[in-house]
């Protein structure tokens, strides 16, 4: 029973170092994707639509071990909540890939194009989601709720940079309507971004749980 256990133990240990390698890799497809998008680099931005494979495929790797894992390993009930936790990690995680693509698309369409002066707050939201995934991996990888509360509190300046773009893009539509399909573009794209956040709060929940057997809606 001890050397089921101690492999059990091992195979954790693995799939806590291929979520954080997950994470690491959608993190570094943001700050690729808001390279493209400010400097209007389409070949940047087709490396980061390739490198979401790379995210994908690695859900799908982490989802199949799990499945090993449970029906291999009879996981105690301690066990399945951070199994249940992985699971969760992962699909936000991928879900937050998506939207990096989605930023390197817009680069794509927006190639050639001077940048709105919102760019700035668009900067600080991107930045405020690598920071997110970079707290809530560690939150996890430590257990720590009280890690995951703050990581997930900082979705409110994502949220709050959102609403500020989304006002000052609709002050500009009004002096400029010529401008209207690319402002209504960028405002996508700043909505994409908000949506990013959630999906990193999802996981700061899901960590809560796992810690304290608990379900607690954070950012409402």
């Amino acid at each position: 029973m001890e050397n089921k256990r101690a492999v059990f133990s091992e195979e954790l240990e693995t799939l806590r170092r291929d979520i954080l390698a997950m994470s690491s890799l959608v993190e570094e497809g943001l700050g690729k994707a808001l390279a493209a998008f400010k400097e209007n680099d389409k070949e940047l931005a087709k490396a980061v639509k390739k490198g979401d494979a790379a995210v994908n495929a690695m859900q799908l790797a982490i989802e199949d071990a799990v499945v090993m894992l449970i029906a291999t390993q009879q996981p105690v009930a301690r066990d399945l909540r951070e199994i249940f936790t992985i699971l969760k990690i992962t699909v936000n995680l991928e879900r937050a890939g998506d939207h990096a693509v989605h930023l390197a698309k817009t680069a794509i369409k927006l190639s050639g194009k001077a940048p709105f002066r919102a760019m700035e707050r668009l900067e600080l939201m991107v930045k405020t989601g690598q920071e997110m995934i970079r707290a809530s991996a560690s939150a996890y990888l430590k257990q720590d709720p009280a890690a995951a509360r703050k990581a997930a509190a900082l979705d409110d300046i994502i949220d709050g940079e959102h609403k500020k773009i989304s006002e000052e893009i609709l002050q500009l539509m009004k002096g400029h309507p010529e401008l209207l399909k690319k402002a209504l573009r960028f405002l996508h794209t700043s909505g994409d971004i908000e949506r990013l956040g959630d999906h990193i709060t999802n996981i700061c929940e899901a960590i809560i749980y796992m810690t304290e057997s608990k379900h607690e809606e954070l950012n409402e």
